[in-house]
């Protein structure tokens, strides 16, 4: 007879789902429960995800280290470790990210080496398909897409941003790239033949400066509907300022004149007033209506996203000086069609002057994450089978408080969570370090709380070693273990 150690499963192994590893375990550890924690990631990038997967050093932190720890009670753990690995460690340092997802994997590789007996993190490498509940009260099954399945007392969604959207794409080829974070997009189109991006946002700046920097007689067209770029963060921080919300009932429309004053009595400086605003952004979120909300996902957010989300001084110096020398060309207008072909790709946009027509090397989808959640298998099955809902802009999932999923009939779930990008819909800021962390955090408890509700004495048997069956004794089973 041996006591049940519970399980967790992670469903996503980048920045979220690490986050959420690290403050679990190190929950459990502080409050004396073994834990064993699946980390699930598709492409076996734990750690780092798409975010921090880039090995371009240009790539950099779009925030300074001192807001970029890892540990939510521990803000200048990461200034320590940069200072450890010969990086700079000043507060406005942005590192290359590829470094900073070299510290994700290495705290969590430290709190995994201090799990109590019986505890242990198992990196697997799989796609989760489908989360089923076999019996009312027993164990959460996550599917694989390989055909082994994983039994928990609880699963954190962890999933991450989801792929850009397909929009008005009418064929598909070698030279259109679908989602540039998948692993190896772009390593194809550094050629020199001329790129056209859709989208002026961040992801265009990142995939303009790998194409730019590889080949230097390449040309990069980035087009979208405001032709806005991120702007500049500012070498030195402005202090915040806060902007007079009114109290009680909200409507968009007090909002933005809020955020106007505030930046009016900041003698037009908005840097401080959004630094201000940003941690707020949940709780006035929550307080607009679901009409306000959709106004503002119309009307307002490309340009609080280009406010919000800046870029480092040395990115930004790289893209004045590629737009400077004519490689870097923004466009404003709409994609009508693009139709790649076996050399190039024809793209046709409708522009302020009318209708143009380009044909290119490479088309790169860079408009960001999407949108809708119909775009996501897992989470729409999970919505199919009653298990959880949309939130009622679908942007994600509908969730309460602790980031319990909501059923079908608006019902708490008590052994499925979710954090970051999938409850855009209910935060619309979530998709950061430091909201992911504090979320995790926050969450970790509360996972803990599921889980010891499990009932703890159970007869377990020595695992065979079978091809269904990690060599941990992990609970793995069905045709195939996936990777560890």
């Amino acid at each position: 007879m041996r006591h049940h150690v519970p399980v967790v499963a992670i469903v996503g192994g980048g920045a979220s789902g690490t986050l959420t590893a690290v403050h679990l375990l190190r929950r459990a550890t502080g409050s004396g429960v073994p834990l064993r924690v699946a980390l699930i990631d598709r492409d076996g990038r734990h750690g780092m995800g798409q975010a921090y997967a880039t090995t371009d050093p240009r790539h950099l932190l779009n925030a300074g280290a001192a807001a970029m720890s890892g540990l939510a009670d521990d803000p200048d753990h990461l200034r320590r470790w940069t200072g450890r690995a010969g990086l700079e460690a000043a507060g406005s340092t942005f590192i290359p990210r590829g470094e900073y997802g070299r510290y994700l994997r290495e705290l969590l590789d430290d709190v995994a080496g201090r799990t109590l007996p019986g505890g242990r993190l198992a990196r697997l490498t799989g796609t989760v398909t489908a989360l089923t509940r076999p019996e009312p009260y027993g164990p959460v099954r996550a599917h694989l897409a390989n055909g082994g399945r994983i039994d928990a007392d609880a699963v954190v969604l962890a999933t991450g941003n989801r792929p850009p959207a397909a929009g008005r794409v009418t064929a598909y080829g070698r030279r259109h790239i679908a989602d540039p974070w998948a692993p190896g997009a772009l390593a194809p189109i550094h050629d020199g033949a001329p790129v056209l991006i859709l989208g002026t946002g961040l992801t265009m700046v990142d995939v303009a400066i790998s194409v730019l920097g590889a080949h230097p007689d390449a040309v990069v067209y980035a087009v979208s509907r405001h032709g806005l770029l991120p702007r500049r963060h500012r070498c030195t921080p402005a202090p915040p300022v806060e902007a007079p919300v009114p109290e009680g009932e909200l409507r968009l429309s007090g909002l933005l004149a809020a955020v106007r004053a505030a930046v009016t009595a900041a003698g037009g400086d908005w840097h401080g007033v959004v630094d201000a605003l940003r941690p707020q952004v949940p709780s006035l979120w929550a307080r607009l209506s679901v009409e306000d909300r959709r106004r503002f996902l119309t009307l307002v957010a490309r340009y609080w996203e280009v406010h919000r989300h800046r870029i480092p001084p040395a990115t930004a110096d790289r893209i004045d000086a590629f737009r400077a020398a004519g490689r870097l060309r923004l466009l404003r207008g709409r994609l009508l069609s693009a139709t790649p072909g076996p050399d190039e790709v024809t793209v046709r946009l409708d522009e302020n002057a009318g209708e143009r027509e380009l044909r290119v090397g490479w088309f790169v989808n860079g408009t960001g994450p999407a949108a809708d959640v119909s775009g996501d298998p897992l989470l729409c099955g999970l919505i199919t089978a009653g298990l959880a809902r949309p939130d009622p802009l679908r942007l994600g999932l509908d969730a309460d408080e602790t980031g319990a999923l909501l059923d079908g009939a608006g019902r708490p779930q008590e052994k499925i969570f979710a954090l970051g990008p999938p409850l855009r819909g209910l935060r619309y800021e979530t998709t950061a370090i430091p909201e992911i962390r504090a979320q995790a955090a926050a969450l970790a408890p509360h996972v803990l709380h599921a889980v010891a509700a499990t009932p703890i004495p159970v007869q377990v048997r020595p695992a065979a070693r079978t091809p269904a069956t990690r060599r941990d004794g992990f609970p793995v089973t069905g045709s195939r273990a996936p990777a560890g």
